[in-house]
């Protein structure tokens, strides 16, 4: 197989994927599960934004969340999978003009609706030029896109990487593009065990999301092999879906939808380690004035002390939320293992219950 055609290790796969969000669906309204549609509310940052993106990029939507993490301003953000656009457009005005928004898609039909907009965004958003780079292709392989090494400082992506062939080349790229301390931030539809082979490649169930999920833990696995040896749910919901035909399917297995957010910092370890540090959130988030909570166990009260481990200290000190807190001490000295810090977490040797918050 030569380097350009490596992304496509399964064409029929992507034939699939392509047929149903470039022909089969015509809107949002006519998916059959729910495991690509949104349910809770976004956040108000969001929600502002959202009245001034156009009808036709909403109603061609499809995602399972609202992954764009707070301090964007002036960030570059890359979206995998963007669709027709809806979150590329987010992140391009809560980025503003200093900053860039890069969306990629491998369905015509998908991008050339968000590439329609392009200009009429840009005028709603009161831009003098536009912010915003929309290309088609494979979100396996955006070198050939030209999107460098270290370029790129959060990476998004809604509902999506469950519809790649080749999911371990997804993360390897996004490892790749992303700079020291850059952000992962991406919701999607994960299962319990791993599907069958002949119920991941039917149409329609890998076009609702589901046949094509990620076992967690083959998504643990894979993670640590490609440089994260830590990431973090923000949220967990369970999926069920009303349509008789996909239960009679997949009803052996329980889905959930979640969102993950991961760094890449080269000092994490596999597991939480205690060194004695403490972190406190000073505000300054916009729309988080009280607390933050990086992950679901880790909500920080602002101006309140907390301990936490190593990698969340670096989390916090190594990354662009360091504008945000202050932490105290270093690694210089060991205490032993973080006890029940990493609950539901990416963690393998974690417990079920419990927190270091």
């Amino acid at each position: 197989m030569n380097e350009k055609n490596k992304c496509c290790a399964d064409p029929s796969v992507t034939d699939i994927v392509k047929e149903y969000y470039g022909k089969t669906l015509k809107s949002n309204e006519d998916l059959l599960s729910g495991a690509c549609c949104a349910l809770d509310r976004p956040p108000v940052e969001i929600r502002k934004i959202l009245p001034l993106i156009e009808d036709e990029i909403l109603t061609k939507f499809y995602g399972c969340g609202s992954p764009l993490p707070p301090l964007l301003d002036g960030m570059t953000v890359l979206d995998l999978g963007c669709g027709t656009g809806r979150d590329v457009y987010i992140a391009s005005k809560l980025v503003g003009e200093s900053g860039c928004a890069i969306g990629v898609d491998m369905t015509t039909e998908q991008i050339e609706v968000a590439k329609k907009y392009q200009d009429i965004q840009r005028e709603r958003f009161g831009f003098k030029t536009s912010n915003v780079k929309l290309y088609q292709g494979y979100i396996e392989d955006l070198k050939t896109l030209g999107i460098e090494d270290n370029s790129v400082d959060v990476v998004i992506s809604n509902c999506v990487i469950n519809l790649s062939p080749d999911k371990e080349q997804v993360f390897k790229e996004i490892y790749r593009v992303l700079k020291p301390g850059g952000e992962l931030f991406f919701a999607d539809v994960f299962s319990d065990r791993r599907i069958p082979e002949a119920f991941a490649n039917d149409p329609v169930l890998r076009g609702e999301c589901l046949g094509g999920t990620l076992y967690v833990e083959d998504f643990r696995r894979i993670m640590e092999k490609c440089g994260w040896a830590d990431f973090r749910y923000t949220s967990t919901r369970i999926l069920d879906t009303d349509n008789e035909e996909i239960k009679n399917k997949l009803g052996f297995a329980t889905f959930t939808s979640r969102t993950v957010r991961a760094f890449k910092l080269n000092d994490l370890e596999d597991i939480c380690e205690d060194y004695g540090q403490v972190a406190v959130y000073c505000g300054g988030i916009p729309n988080h004035p009280h607390f933050f909570e990086l992950d679901d166990h880790h909500r920080f009260i602002t101006g309140k002390p907390m301990l936490v481990c190593g990698n969340t200290a670096s989390m916090l000190s190594n990354t662009r939320y360091d504008k945000a807190f202050k932490v105290f001490g270093d690694r210089s000295v060991h205490h032993g293992a973080f006890g029940a810090c990493g609950t539901e977490s990416g963690h393998k040797e974690m417990p079920i219950s419990g927190g270091c918050c």
